[in-house]
């Protein structure tokens, strides 16, 4: 979307106007890089393994690299039942027409989300003569798409999610929040604080009371042979586990 002149006062305000201009000038997809690092990425370790040791993204590169705050309030909230926690227990859909002047057409909607298109064809282009209540409704439709497309992208890569409805409620409060540390925190995939079993396990195995060893020593050598350098912490867990070390 456009970045409009008489818009950047907001997004100054709330402390998103690099990313924003990273947004509107430097940003670009390029594939094969992020092939590249998907690549080295282990998930288990959250870091990119490198030839050097491992790396990952850090609160500091954020604050440099994306001019985001790392500090100030956090940015919290239910994901799947935040409709219940809107100021006074308003309706999403009701909040949303108060925010933006007018609800988007059904075929556009789908559950809480609305389609990225229907924010380009309405609010693509500021007329000249704007007035102040439509520069803020036009600012808080490019907060809402720099929000769900750069910052806290997911799957839905085509949708925009009113999660961020409360935020954009007073645009003059948005620089108070940290950003940044929401932004690092959204890298990391769900379900990784979740206890389950250690890598160890994968080496794990259980044994018959008429076990064939010779057969199994076959098959633990050409396990070995097939491991690569991102294995081996894996087997020196499992060595541990087999009092090998």
């Amino acid at each position: 979307m456009h970045l409009h002149d008489r818009i950047i006062p907001y997004l100054k305000t709330a402390d998103l106007y690099h990313l924003a201009r990273l947004n509107s000038q430097w940003f670009w997809v390029d594939e094969p890089l992020l092939k590249a690092f998907i690549e080295r990425w282990r998930p288990e370790m959250h870091t990119f393994h490198m030839p050097f040791g491992e790396c990952s993204i850090t609160l500091q590169d954020v604050a440099y690299q994306l001019g985001l705050p790392i500090d100030g309030e956090p940015v919290s909230g239910c994901l799947t039942e935040f409709e219940n926690l809107m100021e006074h227990g308003k309706p999403a859909w009701v909040w949303f027409c108060e925010l933006f002047g007018e609800l988007p057409l059904q075929s556009k909607v789908k559950q809480m989300t609305v389609c990225y298109t229907w924010f380009h064809e309405r609010f693509r282009v500021l007329p000249a003569d704007a007035t102040d209540e439509t520069v803020r409704i036009y600012a808080r439709a490019y907060i809402l798409m720099l929000l769900s497309s750069q910052l806290f992208a997911d799957k839905n890569a085509n949708r925009v999610h009113l999660r961020w409805l409360p935020y954009l409620a007073s645009l003059d409060d948005l620089g108070r929040y940290n950003w940044g540390s929401a932004a690092l925190a959204w890298l990391r995939p769900s379900g990784f604080d979740v206890f389950g079993f250690h890598l160890a396990s994968r080496w794990a195995t259980f044994l018959l009371r008429n076990d064939p060893g010779d057969q199994r020593s076959v098959s633990a050598r050409l396990s070995l042979d097939r491991l690569r350098v991102h294995d081996e912490s894996h087997l020196v867990i499992a060595l541990s586990f087999s009092g090998l070390c």
